[in-house]
């Protein structure tokens, strides 16, 4: 609608042309609203020249920065695309119109119980992010953009996260919401909706899988323990008989560990009685 109210043809409509994403686009139009028409904009033009000036109540509209206006004159969108922000000119008995607010919408994805592909049941939530960027398409297209948008948001992630295996669910977070923006965003074109942004809350396991999967980490810590330990008795073994080959070359290298021993004991200041006794002693008596 130009600024006297008329028609002009403008584009086809662009879920027919497949375009992409853009500002408010205008939808095809007849040209010709007929006979019957044209005698009911006459008769809406003299009612509001009658009631002149209170007739401007109801043909003037303002919306808000964050709304557009779809005009429908006689049923049929008017060209020009949605209205808006600001003030606005409306046929009365003519024209209606709806308001689509085109701020960022977010919805919380209530828990799915969702079947992964390894057989495991997992119950995940998730919160998504869009917006309206045309207000034709959102009114046109589909009876209620936002409640399609949460339906399909929540059956995409049914459907993306039954393709992955439960290790994946949980570590691959990020490439199942980008996996899920993009199918979300290539669904929701046709209804005006653009998908900003998805993100996956929570994974939430069975309490039996948390039993099993905190046994199966504890025993394989428990088996890398046990492992690190053997490794560190060998070093231990080997040092200590490279240690004793050394030392039974001197058999005075006996006697000052022997000394050391005795300092390191002494040291401590305890109750412990120490009998010194010569190592040359002990040697006859193993060997008798």
């Amino acid at each position: 609608m130009d600024g006297q109210g008329g028609y002009q043809r403008t584009e086809p409509y662009p879920a027919q042309t497949g375009k992409t994403h853009g500002g408010d686009r205008a939808v095809e139009q007849d040209g010709d609203i007929g006979c019957c028409g044209y005698i009911l904009m006459g008769f809406s033009i003299l009612i509001m020249i009658m009631f002149f000036p209170f007739s401007l109540f109801c043909a003037l509209k303002v919306v808000q920065e964050y709304e557009r206006a779809v005009i429908f004159r006689l049923g049929r969108v008017v060209s020009g695309g949605a209205k808006g922000p600001g003030l606005f000119f409306l046929f009365p008995c003519v024209d209606s119109f709806k308001n689509v607010d085109i701020r960022t919408f977010s919805y919380d994805i209530p828990p799915q119980e969702i079947l992964s592909r390894d057989s495991v049941t997992v119950a995940v939530d998730a919160v998504i992010y869009a917006r309206i960027f045309d207000a034709t398409m959102s009114i046109i297209n589909v009876e209620n953009a936002h409640a399609s948008t949460k339906l399909l948001a929540a059956t995409t992630l049914r459907n993306v996260l039954g393709t992955k295996v439960l290790s994946e669910i949980l570590s691959d977070r990020e490439s199942i919401a980008h996996t899920m923006q993009a199918t979300l965003d290539e669904a929701t074109d046709p209804w005006g909706v653009k998908v900003e942004r998805v993100e996956v809350k929570d994974v939430r396991l069975p309490v039996q899988m948390q039993r099993a999967m905190a046994q199966e980490a504890e025993a394989t810590r428990d088996a890398r323990a046990k492992v690190i330990l053997a490794d560190g008795e060998m070093k231990a073994s080997r040092s200590l008989k490279e240690a004793a080959d050394i030392m039974s070359e001197s058999p005075a290298a006996m006697q000052i560990r022997y000394l050391q021993t005795l300092n390191s004991i002494a040291a401590e200041r305890n109750s412990t009685i120490i009998f010194p006794l010569p190592i040359d002693m002990l040697t006859q008596m193993v060997k008798k």
